[in-house]
C-alpha cells in the first residue's frame, strides 16, 4: 500500500442523488483524472454525458470504453480545445450542460516552466474560456480541478494554477453558477507521475532517480481524487476550495524504496537511488492552504474547507485581458510580470526580474 493509509470512500448515495440523470460535461475528459472521472460519473446513470478534449486519441479511448461498458449512456464527444473560446461557447449553446468539471490542464513543472505562453495559454485563459461559458450558459455547477502546487507557487504551473482559482472564485461571487475549485495532491498512477516512472526504472533495472532526500509529496489515489470532486459538486455553495485530507506526506525516498522493495528487490543492493537535485520550480514541501485561508469543518469526513481572500473580479480579469494580449504577442516577460502582481506569492527569480537583468545574468 504504497498510501500508507486507508483510502477514503465518500458519500455515493448523496453523490448519485446529486448528479443522477444531469447533463454533465468534462474537459479533458481523456487525461487521466477526467478519464476517470468520467468512469464514475458513468456509474451514477447521467441524462447525458460530454466529453471534452483537444486530442483526438484520449477522445475516441474513453469514448470507446464507455460506450461497450455502458451501451445505453447517452455519449457526446467533443473534440474541442479549452483555449479556443469560440468552440468551447459552440460546445455550451448545443449541449447545455449542468454541471462541468474542468480537468483540462498543463501539469508538468519543469517542463511548463520553459513552456511560459502556453502554460497561460492553457491552464489561465483555458479556464477562463469555460468558466465564462458556464456562467453565461447558466450552469448549475462548475467544478475547477486544482493543485496543491497553487498554494504559494514556486512554479509557473502552480502560479497559473492559483491565478485561475481567483478567477473562478472572483466570477462565482456575481453568477448564478456555483463556482467551486477542488484541490488535491499528486495522484497515484497518472499519467508522467512519480510512481509509472518508478516501475519503469526499476524495470529497467535502475537506478531510480529522486530529486532529494528530504522532498515530500501528498498522495491520492485517482479514485479517491475522483470521488472528491464528484463529492464536491454536490455539497459546494460555491466560492469554496475543497481539499481531501491527505493524511501525512509522503518522503519520495521511502516511496522509492518501498517500490523497490514491493518489486522483490533490495533498495541500494539491486537498485540504486540516485539523488539528480530538485529541478526548476519544484518545492521540497508542497502545502495545502495558504495562511489566508480560513478552514472550516463541511461535516464530511476527511474533506476540509478553506474560505479564500477576497479579490474583485474586476481586478482578476483585467490581469486576465493583459495575459491575453501578452499571448498573442508571445511576450514571455510581460506574462511573468503579470503573474508577479496578481500572485505576489509567487516566488521564481528567473520570471521576476526585468529582461535586461535577466541578459546580465545569462553573459
Amino acid at each position: 500500500d504504497l498510501l500508507g493509509r486507508k483510502q477514503v470512500s465518500l458519500d455515493w448515495s448523496a453523490i448519485r442523488e446529486g448528479l443522477g440523470g444531469r447533463r454533465i460535461l468534462v474537459t479533458g475528459g481523456g487525461g487521466s483524472i477526467g478519464s476517470e472521472l468520467c468512469r464514475q460519473i458513468a456509474r451514477l446513470g447521467p441524462g447525458q454525458l460530454v466529453i471534452l478534449d483537444q486530442s483526438e486519441f484520449n477522445l475516441y479511448a474513453i469514448v470507446l470504453e464507455l460506450a461497450q461498458s455502458y451501451p445505453d449512456l447517452p455519449l457526446v464527444p467533443c473534440l474541442v480545445d479549452v483555449r479556443d473560446r469560440d468552440a468551447v461557447v459552440r460546445a455550451f449553446q448545443s449541449r447545455k450542460p449542468e454541471v462541468v468539471f474542468h480537468a483540462a490542464a498543463y501539469k508538468h513543472v519543469p517542463l511548463l516552466e520553459e513552456q511560459v505562453r502556453e502554460t497561460v495559454r492553457n491552464n489561465v485563459i483555458g479556464t477562463r474560456n469555460v468558466a465564462d461559458a458556464a456562467d453565461e450558459y447558466g450552469v448549475g455547477a462548475f467544478v475547477l480541478i486544482s493543485t496543491d502546487k497553487a498554494v504559494n507557487p514556486t512554479s509557473m504551473m502552480g502560479a497559473s494554477k492559483r491565478i485561475a482559482e481567483m478567477y473562478c472564485q472572483s466570477l462565482g461571487r456575481n453568477s448564478a453558477t456555483r463556482m467551486i475549485t477542488v484541490r488535491f495532491g499528486n495522484v497515484l498512477g497518472s499519467a508522467g507521475s512519480v510512481v509509472p516512472l518508478f516501475r519503469k526504472q526499476i524495470e529497467e533495472g535502475g537506478p531510480i532517480t529522486v530529486t532529494h532526500p528530504e522532498v515530500t509529496r501528498y498522495f491520492m489515489s485517482i479514485r479517491e481524487a475522483c470521488q472528491l470532486i464528484l463529492q464536491s459538486a454536490t455539497i459546494g455553495a460555491g466560492g469554496e476550495i475543497f481539499v481531501l485530507n491527505m493524511g501525512e506526506p509522503i518522503n519520495i525516498a521511502y516511496l522509492a524504496r518501498q517500490m523497490i522493495q514491493l518489486s522483490g528487490k533490495e533498495p541500494d543492493v539491486d537498485i540504486k537511488v540516485e539523488f539528480i537535485g530538485l529541478r526548476e520550480g519544484e518545492k521540497l514541501h508542497e502545502e495545502l492552504f495558504h495562511n489566508d485561508e480560513q478552514l472550516s469543518d463541511t461535516g464530511y469526513e476527511k474533506i476540509m474547507l478553506a474560505k479564500c481572500r477576497s479579490i474583485p473580479l474586476d481586478s482578476v480579469a483585467l490581469t486576465c485581458d493583459a495575459l491575453q494580449k501578452c499571448v498573442e504577442r508571445f511576450d514571455v516577460d510581460g506574462m511573468g510580470r503579470l503573474v508577479h502582481q496578481i500572485v505576489p506569492e509567487y516566488e521564481n527569480r528567473a520570471m521576476a526580474i526585468e529582461p535586461d537583468e535577466r541578459e546580465e545574468a545569462s553573459a
